[in-house]
């Protein structure tokens, strides 16, 4: 699988009529007989191949006429994983556009963000994903409305306004468009609200009674995945009041653009179970698209675990449990922050200085449903706390007060639209920030599946005993074989120990 994969007919043609799902996000299947686009592994009888037109996105389609599949809903794949393995301009582009940059801020708000013109990112994205900043927003928009109107009882306008529409009128003319159903009609066919929840071909289920003020959804994947080392590791470092691990599911805050929430994520076999708490609605997508940012739900496995393979050292590791994904992060300064609270301490200890900085500086919220009351505190409300009420040495509260004031006064950058060399080279003129640290943040931050952590205690002790080389370079001469994907290496190299970061909670 490559960039520009819909230009390759033939191999298109073989995805659907295999009906892979493994393909579903990579491009989008176009029928010009019925006017309908839809995901390669749609359950319907495959179209003849000249009747087959192929996108790279669903807003591609969209723009080219066509509407969305109701039995396959293409709209609800998981994302493509170029953008969360690329740092190039248009993928820094989507995840803006999928934190919801456009609808907040407009094209010119992406521009100026990105450092280039809003003509040189229109020609962009259009060769590249055949569609502009505002179709592939326009598309993310129609999808949220979509869950809203079939998940919620919420009166048609505030899903309007809620799924980033303008109008009403924008509204109703996009749903009709998109779907060919009005909004009210995608109402009547969706599960009923009072029935227990049930998932349809879509895989987006109702409300149950009993989940009043919450929107339950699926978060789909590419299998494999192994949620061991993903929710072991985020339960394990979990802050108390910002995280916590209640009857089989993560649990945290989120600090949001318009608001708060808190969300309940469960690993299925074939999907994530999440629940939503909002305090505003208009912040769904945000929410969606950062929850499957830290599960690193877009990513390949296939072909990231064929790639690691290929080491017959590795391989017995990745044959044993492949599908480990990179546990990341909804908040980038935030766990910027907990990086260096963790610089040579116990997971125990790094824990216990989050939890005195979130009860002294974080914001209160309500949750009737567990244990979490706070948000994590702001690089803002950090950067003005006095230095001498942190139990650590002076050298760390240095490299901690630095990094809070460069996070908030925004000369470090850590969020979608970072360029990751660039910050990579800031973070390393930081005082107290060696390659370790650099490293771990942007492998969870930053999201950079090439980052690597050759220093790393667990790591070395791991390759000493696969028989690996256990001196830094030595490893990272050997793991030159594992690139692009050597931060999912560490995945497989952390999970030969005992610690509980690579065990799902019981």
């Amino acid at each position: 699988m490559q960039k520009g994969m819909h230009t390759d007919t033939e191999r298109c043609v073989r995805a659907v009529q295999s009906k892979d799902a493994r393909f579903d996000g990579w491009f989008f299947t176009a029928v010009v007989t019925t006017g309908i686009y839809c995901r390669p592994s749609c359950p319907v009888v495959p179209p003849k191949p000249e009747n087959m037109r192929f996108h790279p996105s669903a807003a591609a389609c969209q723009q080219a006429g066509f509407r969305a599949c109701k039995r396959c809903r293409p709209d609800t794949s998981p994302g493509s994983p170029e953008w969360n393995q690329r740092a190039d301009l248009v993928a820094r582009a989507m995840r803006l556009i999928a934190d919801g940059v456009v609808d907040r801020e407009g094209v010119p708000g992406l521009a100026a963000r990105l450092g280039y013109s809003t003509r040189q990112i229109e020609r962009q994205l259009l060769a590249e994903l055949g569609a502009g900043p505002l179709a592939l927003a326009r598309a993310q928009r129609a999808q949220a409305a979509r869950l809203l109107i079939e998940t919620t009882p919420l009166p048609m306008a505030d899903i309007a306004f809620a799924a980033g529409f303008a109008s009403i009128r924008t509204f109703n003319d996009t749903v009709r468009e998109v779907y060919a159903l009005a909004p009210t009609e995608l109402r009547t066919r969706a599960v009923p609200r009072s029935s227990p929840v049930t998932s349809g071909p879509s895989g987006i289920p109702g409300v149950s009674a009993n989940t009043a003020g919450a929107l339950t959804l699926r978060l789909p994947f590419r299998a494999p995945l192994n949620p061991d080392n993903l929710f072991g590791h985020l339960a394990a470092t979990a802050v108390p009041g910002v995280e916590e691990w209640r009857n089989g599911a993560y649990r945290r805050t989120l600090r949001l653009p318009y608001g708060h929430g808190i969300v309940s994520l469960t690993p299925q076999p074939d999907h994530i179970a999440c629940r939503l708490t909002l305090s505003d609605l208009r912040d769904l997508t945000v929410a969606i698209s950062r929850c499957r940012r830290m599960l690193d739900l877009d990513a390949d496995p296939v072909a990231i675990d064929d790639q690691l393979r290929m080491d017959p050292l590795l391989a017995p590791l990745v044959d044993k449990a492949p599908g480990r994904r990179v546990p990341r992060t909804v908040d980038e300064a935030e766990f910027a922050v907990r990086a260096v609270l963790g610089q040579q301490v116990s997971t125990a200890a790094a824990r216990t200085h989050a939890a005195r900085l979130v009860t002294a500086h974080g914001e209160q919220v309500d949750d009737p449903e567990g244990g979490l009351t706070h948000l994590f505190p702001a690089p803002e409300a950090l950067a003005s706390l006095d230095p001498e009420t942190l139990a650590m040495p002076r050298s760390r509260r240095t490299t901690f007060t630095t990094l809070v004031r460069q996070l908030a006064d925004g000369d470090v950058r850590l969020g979608p639209d970072s360029d990751w060399p660039q910050t990579r080279a800031r973070l390393l003129d930081l005082p107290g920030f060696g390659p370790w640290t650099v490293d771990v943040i942007a492998m969870r931050a930053l999201g950079d599946p090439d980052a690597f952590l050759p220093t790393d205690l667990g790591i070395r002790r791991a390759a000493q005993e696969l028989g690996l080389p256990s001196t830094p370079a030595a490893l990272t001469a050997r793991a030159a074989a594992w690139r692009p994907w050597r931060a999912y290496a560490v995945q497989y190299l952390w999970a030969t120990d005992s610690h509980p970061i690579n065990f799902l909670p019981v």
